[in-house]
């Protein structure tokens, strides 16, 4: 399960930016992870409670955008949804394509507490 490992990941880049703003805590942050990301989101929520733990995550509020799949195929342009990697043009059946959204997973805000 790499939802575990992705967690860390984003408690990591949490706790710097609240060390860098000298804020005690995260409030609230806002994720967006892509269709194509290759992330369980059922299997994230699971371990997300249990990796923030002692982290400045820990009581924030999690804001997770899902970001749909979107080809567009190099041989007819046509754009179109994915809802998988390997899902060919449906206008004329080419696999050859650029994914044009899907693939992100970042952190998009962070709203962080003020001192004292």
């Amino acid at each position: 399960m790499h939802e575990l490992s992705i967690v860390m990941t984003i408690v990591e880049l949490a706790e710097r930016s609240a060390q860098q703003h000298q804020a005690p805590a995260v409030k609230q942050i806002d994720l967006e992870i892509g269709a194509l990301a290759g992330v369980e989101l059922s299997a994230l929520r699971f371990v997300w409670p249990e990796g923030v733990k002692g982290s400045v995550l820990e009581n924030a509020k999690r804001i997770i955008h899902q970001i749909p799949g979107k080809g567009r195929c190099e041989d007819c342009g046509g754009e179109f949804a994915l809802a998988q990697h390997y899902t060919p043009c449906p206008n004329c059946g080419s696999f050859a394509k650029q994914i044009v959204s899907g693939n992100e997973m970042r952190v998009r805000s962070l709203v962080v507490e003020g001192i004292g």
